[in-house]
């Protein structure tokens, strides 16, 4: 009776085994289900009030809504302009095929040109944005510029989604993707990555990632095998943006491809970099910072020069450094990026004695930087700082990055765990404390933001901002109601991008520095602010058929913040007419100056009539 009873036992006790390991499996699904669910609703969440954010802010800064359609356009300057217009040009085309065709062969917008605008400028964001104006059947419920500017706030949404993301896989807790939103909240960066048809200059930028896979790669770090998979991807993107760009020769020379192809070649003519010794590696590692030193320092005319000084090839002023330090980010990403680094050196370290990486890296090693994602991360962070230290535009692209990394650092518990057998903690458990401050830091980090900065942003969004230019309405209102139809105008580039958005008049340049042709124009242009007689300038004028010629008072009386970085500088020495030393060798009167003195006009722009010069 006893072995029958414990045969009858027998399958209710495996039944019940059966049923706890359900039981327990059904809970982790739950737990994981439950996890992924609030993890991509607050990812969602915090990329929509990103966007919402910066919509409110752009309304109360320009009062959007308030305005008159040549006030709103005015609000767009530079090469954002020039943008619109395109924008606005294939709206009013009687098909897409036909504003399409239209803007692959353009002759409306530059005298004496024929630009194929998608090409030059990659249009294919205005491209589709158009096309989902059209198609969603927006014309009657919203203004096109609305939908516009909607798709650029939302698109910034998406990227600080995307960083949520980013900062909640590699850490494990999606605490660090809503501490990454908080930074960029405070910080409100306004760039974003985009991909290779979207961004002219996007190759630039896949040439830091492709240094850093290359430097992952070299020193063992990760599977050649992975590496060379985003090698190809990234021969995939520059042949197929080739091809849909028009034949976009830029790619053909880009520094990117450069080094792929180089890469991938000596992969197949077994030529491995990772041979050789320690200093051997790093002599090859410095032969990229020598291309890129040589290639940045030969500015030997005006038009480099003048590029140079602009603020976005500036070094980032201390104002910038004070609010990162203010908001907390700079300290902690520091602290992360020390730790990260120092795991990362003795991993190369490791790697040179022979020492293999291990297949998987648990919370109490305490190798946070045998991570090869963490690893990419750094050595990324490490050149895009780089880079930010010595340009001013740069700090769009690193900032969110910094965001990103200091978000992971805090509320990592490998982080910690590394920290503590580097001190050798022995009175507390480590792995216990580790996980109690990744959960407690990042939650103090985000209270404390909360509470000092909340009211700042609230404040900053109920003040009303008043911006008003009346002397380029008048300038515009003029132009549309006095100018001939064929008119064409001369003035500085970021103007003509104005010009050419508010009144569809033909200008003679552009505000666009990835056309020769365009940039040499620019130079001939700005000679109106040289020393150069009025023969000379009329003669340059009348080369591009200008009927009209604007001058600024900014440019006239500039007072730049960099020295030898005024227009009238760089003219002066590009001409010969003042030595680098700052020695005068010609005294002549600036054509400009005499010809805004003597302007009926009493705003900051002057307009003359090219043609009645010599009448």
């Amino acid at each position: 009776s006893a072995a029958s009873q414990g045969t009858e036992l027998r399958p209710g006790g495996i039944s019940g085994k059966r049923s706890s390991s359900y039981q327990k499996l059904l809970n982790l699904l739950i737990q994981r289900f439950a996890k992924l669910f609030f993890g991509c609703l607050a990812a969602v969440t915090s990329g929509m009030m990103y966007a919402v954010y910066l919509s409110t802010y752009h309304e109360r800064k320009f009062w959007f809504s308030s305005r008159q359609e040549l006030e709103r356009e005015i609000t767009f300057q530079g090469d954002s302009a020039i943008y619109y217009s395109f924008y606005k040009e294939l709206l009013k085309a009687p098909s897409f095929e036909r504003g399409v065709y239209e803007l692959t062969h353009n002759n409306k917008t530059v005298s004496l040109k024929t630009i194929n605008a998608v090409q030059q400028m990659t249009l294919y964001p205005e491209l589709i944005a158009s096309v989902l104006y059209q198609a969603s059947g927006s014309e009657e419920v919203i203004e096109p510029v609305y939908f516009y500017i909607g798709i650029v706030f939302g698109l910034q949404g998406i990227y600080v989604t995307a960083l949520f993301v980013t900062s909640w896989v590699m850490s494990g807790t999606w605490l660090a993707g809503m501490l990454t939103v908080k930074f960029c909240y405070l910080l409100v960066s306004a760039s974003t990555y985009t991909f290779m048809m979207m961004w002219e200059y996007s190759h630039y930028l896949l040439f830091v990632q492709a240094v850093s896979l290359f430097l992952l790669d070299s020193f063992a770090l990760a599977q050649s095998e992975k590496v060379h998979e985003v090698y190809k991807i990234y021969m995939f993107s520059l042949f197929l943006g080739y091809l849909l760009q028009f034949e976009n020769s830029a790619l053909l020379v880009s520094p990117l491809l450069s080094l792929v192809a180089a890469l991938m070649l000596s992969k197949y003519l077994q030529m491995n970099v990772k041979k050789g010794t320690f200093m051997s590696r790093l002599l090859k590692i410095m032969y990229i910072y020598l291309v890129l030193t040589v290639t940045l320092t030969l500015n030997l005319n005006f038009t480099m020069n003048w590029l140079l000084c602009q603020e976005a090839l500036q070094a980032p002023s201390q104002d910038f450094f004070l609010r990162l330090t203010q908001s907390s980010l700079l300290p902690f990403y520091i602290l992360v990026l020390i730790i990260c680094l120092f795991s990362v050196t003795q991993v190369v370290f490791r790697r040179i004695c022979g020492e293999p990486l291990k297949e998987t890296v648990k919370l109490e090693d305490g190798r946070i930087g045998e991570r090869p994602e963490i690893v990419y991360h750094v050595i990324h962070t490490i050149l895009l700082g780089s880079l930010a230290m010595c340009l001013e535009g740069m700090k769009y692209l690193w900032t969110p990055y910094v965001c990103m990394l200091a978000a992971f650092g805090v509320c990592s518990p490998e982080l910690w765990m590394t920290l503590f057998k580097w001190l050798r903690l022995r009175a507390v458990h480590p792995i216990l404390l580790a996980l109690i401050l990744s959960m407690a830091v990042p939650t103090i980090i985000g209270f404390s933001l909360w509470k000092e900065f909340f009211p700042r942003i609230m404040t900053e969004l109920s003040e009303l901002q008043e911006f008003y230019d009346p002397d380029t309405v008048e300038l515009m209102t003029w132009i549309k109601r006095q100018a001939p139809v064929a008119a064409v105008f001369a003035g500085s580039p970021q103007l003509m991008g104005v010009i050419k958005l508010c009144t569809g008049w033909m200008v003679s340049s552009l505000p666009l520095y990835n056309d020769d042709d365009l940039l040499k124009r620019n130079e001939n242009i700005y000679q109106i602010y040289s020393k150069r007689s009025a023969e000379d300038i009329y003669k340059i004028l009348t080369s591009y058929k200008a009927n009209f010629l604007i001058i600024e008072d900014s440019i006239c009386n500039e007072v730049g913040p960099v020295r030898g970085c005024r227009v009238k500088d760089l003219l002066d020495i590009a001409n010969g007419h003042v030595s680098r030393s700052g020695s005068k060798l010609t005294y002549n009167h600036r054509l400009a100056s005499l010809l805004f003195f003597f302007s009926p006009w009493t705003g900051n722009v002057s307009i003359f009539d090219i043609t009645t010069w010599y009448s």
